[in-house]
């Protein structure tokens, strides 16, 4: 261990002075005090918590510093939080959601429906940075009924309120306007000291909920997966998030402790629709029966991950069950021949190091693909402007997506309207049906229907999902509770413990 933390200062020095950490650089061993390295480019932090969210460091510290509405459970289903309630009419279309009335703000006000509802909007306003996050909602005939409860319009009938508003639905007092600073949340943490890239928060006394272990917690944004490992090899750090699986290999054997979340990180494979070559879906499957994806997972993940059949999210509760999709490289030269490439095709593949896995992923793709006469060239894209430059306007790159539900994917990135429909994957028909499928009381007819539109994607649409992957976190042997759950469970570690040597 002392040898690597040698070897590894020049670089680790680096990213702390970037992220504004130099001050803290000795080694902390406080069981009061989390030091987390958080996925995230310090130039593009931000305190806005109804914004993109680009920033995984950003998404942890406002889930501290604010309340949301409803959270994921362990077993993937919708667990109250700020809203103990949400109840629909017979139309689907009006939902009644009642609130604690025990929750306030760290000023001493308290969280009123007219907070939740301005909240809402605010999010509803800012669609083009966040992915129209409540696009599902008709927030202009939503009302205030009391102060702890309201009326929810849905622009249709949907019956998946309650998912709808998981994890990001922050919520902050009404009429707040200038996000230069974070403003007063109601989570169990506060603001206390440094910045958007390097945060210090101290627990709040308000806090409604379970008292937090920790009475304080630092995140900093860690572009680089090797930079946050490093932080917890030297000292620096007691949680580095999403570190690549050579790393934990290797850090498991010097003592520190790696957390599984299992089968949450797929490096899916972009094709659109609408470009040449890939609008031709012959092309798109031979690509897919060209691809030796076990010797995908066993090379990106270190074997610590599943096989995948092109399905984006295959741990969702509602995902099919197809026969697997196996290699077949005459298949895939045949139908390449017939699609007018006999002489193969040469293509540019785009990808990134924001994500461990996403190089890797490219590199072994190229080689692969070149067995069925596909020629393929890898671009590495800069970290900082891969996600505003390459991601859903390129027409072929490696993407990520790290375990959130399929309805949210689905609003994101699937229908007509999306606002990164990255494939361009746009039918009507489908659109329908989604929309059918969430009109539908019933959870297991809602199940099989949402089960059969994403095989109908798998079967046609431009994405290439070879496997997923754990998402891997490094921790000092002290460090317990850290969540172990896909999407945005693993923003909530408001009740993580440093234990005692």
């Amino acid at each position: 261990m002392q040898r690597r933390q040698f070897v590894l200062g020049a670089a680790l020095a680096t990213a702390l002075v970037a992220t504004g950490c130099a001050a803290n650089s000795t080694a902390d061993t406080s069981t009061d005090t989390l030091r987390y390295a958080a996925v995230g480019a310090p130039a593009a932090a931000s305190n806005d918590p109804h914004g993109g969210l680009g920033n995984e460091s950003d998404a942890m510290r406002f889930a501290l510093l604010y309340d949301v509405l409803t959270v994921p459970g362990a077993d993937g289903s919708t667990q109250p939080r700020l809203a103990t309630s949400w109840t629909p009419d017979t139309t689907q279309t009006r939902w009644k959601l009642a609130l604690r009335p025990d929750a306030s703000f760290t000023d001493g006000r308290p969280v009123r429906a007219a907070d939740v509802l301005f909240s809402l909007r605010r999010m509803q306003d800012k669609a083009a940075e966040n992915y129209g996050r409540m696009a599902m909602f008709d927030l202009a005939a939503s009302t205030v009924v009391d102060e702890h409860t309201l009326n929810l319009a849905t622009r249709k009938p949907f019956a998946e309120v309650g998912k709808a508003l998981e994890s990001a639905t922050f919520v902050v007092p009404e009429g707040s306007t200038d996000f230069t600073n974070p403003v007063a949340g109601s989570g169990p943490f506060r603001m206390a000291g440094g910045d958007a890239a390097s945060a210090v928060l101290e627990r709040s006394d308000r806090w409604w909920g379970s008292r937090p272990p920790l009475r304080r917690i630092e995140i900093r944004a860690i572009a680089d997966p090797q930079a946050r490992a490093d932080a917890v090899a030297a000292g620096q750090a007691d949680v580095a998030g999403s570190v690549n699986p050579a790393t934990a290999r290797e850090s498991e054997q010097d003592g520190l402790q790696v957390v599984h979340r299992p089968a949450v990180t797929v490096y899916p494979v972009v094709m659109r629709l609408d470009r040449a070559p890939f609008d031709d879906p012959r092309v798109r499957e031979a690509i897919k029966l060209a691809v030796d994806r076990k010797q995908l997972v066993d090379a990106v993940f270190l074997g610590q991950g599943v096989v995948g059949n092109d399905l984006l999210t295959p741990a969702d509760p509602t995902a099919p069950a197809p026969p697997q999709r196996q290699r077949d490289l005459d298949r895939a030269r045949q139908l390449l021949a017939e699609a007018g490439h006999s002489n193969g095709l040469d293509l540019t593949l785009r990808t990134t190091t924001a994500y461990p896995g996403m190089e890797t992923t490219a590199t072994l793709l190229a080689d692969q693909l070149k067995a069925a006469g596909i020629r393929i060239r890898v671009q590495v894209e800069p970290q900082d402007t891969f996600w505003t430059q390459v991601y859903s306007q390129a027409d072929f790159y490696v993407s990520y997506l790290g375990g959130i539900p399929f309805l949210d994917v689905a609003r994101v990135a699937l229908l007509s309207t999306s606002p990164t429909n990255e494939t361009a994957w746009h039918r009507p028909d489908w659109d329908l049906g989604f929309d059918a499928a969430l009109a539908t009381a019933d959870a297991a007819g809602r199940s099989a229907q949402l089960g059969r539109l994403q095989q109908q994607v798998r079967d046609e649409g431009g994405y290439l999902v070879w496997g997923a992957g754990d998402g891997l976190d490094l921790a000092r042997p002290q460090v317990a509770g850290l969540p172990t759950g896909p999407g945005f469970q693993r923003l909530f570690i408001d009740q993580v413990r440093i234990n005692a040597t």
